[in-house]
């Protein structure tokens, strides 16, 4: 049943941009937001292609530093919309446009990463941006006009619209800055932009919803895993259209396979939306993400590397193809423990689990040629391990407890407790 506030906010051409309810019924994102997502897939994959090539022409360190760079620039272009759209979502036709000018914006983004990832040259990369926070900027100041006058909702929202211009500003002021030195004046500016929601929100919290949050991060992990699946794919597709190589090529496909399901099953296996309360937890958690939809999207460039050792077109070692996949993966696991996983954990070897994990994966790396496989063997026995001392702890202890302690009778989390990691 349509609620009358989703049918209030699906009428009109213009409509007053008023806060949402952080307590709304049945907040979900929107087709609009799940279409600015699967936009962003392009600059994953641009930035993702990067890595494989300067991974399997044996650069790490370039690769991995000018990878991290492009890819903060994706994620935190999501993320600005993200949290807005939350708070202020109106769903009229400004807003929409607005949206779109973003969209157009990331798509200028994406086109510039090749630039920005080999030559260190963002012209492109920072005029995406541009057009991105102009947009930004007036959906800023358009909700600071409808809050009260001399209200402390106001004062936030003018923050965020000065900080998102001035920390522009700097961008397009960078590109005139000697080119090495760019990146480490990049760095300056990059804490700048995340230092924006702390100062915009001391006095007064936008009203992010947070299952709307948690679904919107959720789904990008989605998008970015499905990415990464696709990736790999097409590079195993690619290299059995070439090479007689299937054997060389089963580990790593049956292997990368296992990790990629690994991933989806942890990322998942408990909700999260009950210990966003405030800014307090929810900044760290949503500025950790960074680290998870990073790793996620390395583990398909991982394993193209690996599929091009595996037919001879990679010029590095057994192991470093393996680090390559197996190193984003244990980041990844342990990221995903740290953020939110150790919150729903009860005792110490459900604890232990994910780290412990973390660890033998890396480890795997020392396995050579069968580095992907063995990771992905490993994955599938933290599953199963997980799932396993769940359950036993769900039956050994009772009812099931909130991530703050508290006692909850509520049967579907004791179910999805019970799935575990």
């Amino acid at each position: 049943m349509t609620s009358t506030s989703a049918v209030a906010r699906t009428a009109g051409v213009v409509r007053r941009m008023t806060a949402r309810r952080r307590d709304e019924e049945h907040r979900a994102s929107t087709p609009l937001e799940l279409f600015f997502d699967l936009c962003f897939v392009v600059a994953v994959a641009q930035a993702g292609a990067r890595l494989v090539h300067a991974l399997a022409e044996g650069h790490p360190g370039t690769g991995i530093i000018g990878y991290l760079f492009v890819f903060w620039g994706i994620w935190w272009a999501w993320m600005n919309f993200t949290w807005f759209a939350s708070a202020y979502d109106c769903d009229d036709v400004p807003y929409r446009v607005a949206t779109l000018v973003q969209i157009s914006g990331v798509l200028i983004y994406a086109a510039g990463v090749p630039r920005a990832f080999t030559a260190n040259d963002w012209t492109v990369a920072v005029i995406g941006y541009l057009v991105m926070r102009l947009a930004l900027t007036g959906q800023w100041l358009r909700a600071a006009v409808t809050e009260e006058a001399g209200s402390a909702a106001r004062r936030t929202a003018v923050r965020y619209a000065v900080g998102v211009a001035v920390c522009q500003a700097a961008w397009v002021a960078l590109l005139a800055a000697p080119s090495d030195t760019r990146r480490w004046l990049f760095l300056v500016v990059m804490v700048a932009e995340m230092l924006v929601p702390v100062v915009a929100e001391r006095s007064q919290e936008t009203p992010w919803h947070p299952h709307h949050i948690e679904e919107r991060y959720g789904l990008f992990t989605l998008i970015v895993l499905g990415e990464t699946m696709s990736a790999a794919t097409v590079a195993v597709q690619s290299a059995l259209d070439e090479h007689e190589a299937l054997g060389r090529l089963l580990p790593v496909a049956g292997g990368g396979v296992l990790i990629v399901f690994t991933a989806w099953w942890i990322y998942f296996a408990a909700p999260v939306h009950e210990r966003l309360v405030s800014d307090r937890q929810a900044i760290p958690w949503g500025y950790g993400h960074f680290v998870i939809f990073a790793s996620a999207a390395a583990i398909g460039a991982g394993l193209e590397v690996a599929v091009e050792y595996a037919v001879g077109a990679a010029h590095i070692s057994a192991r470093a193809a393996g680090a390559a996949v197996v190193v984003p993966a244990a980041v990844f696991l342990f990221t995903v423990w740290l953020l939110h996983a150790r919150h729903f954990k009860r005792g110490w070897a459900q604890q232990s689990l994910l780290p412990a994990a973390a660890v033998a994966v890396v480890c795997c790396v020392f396995a050579g040629e069968w580095a992907v496989l063995a990771a992905g063997l490993v994955s599938a026995a933290t599953v199963t391990a997980g799932v396993l001392l769940s359950a036993r702890s769900a039956v050994a202890g009772g009812p099931v407890e909130t991530p703050e302690g508290q006692p909850s009778g509520d049967v579907a989390r004791g179910a999805e407790e019970a799935r575990g990691e």
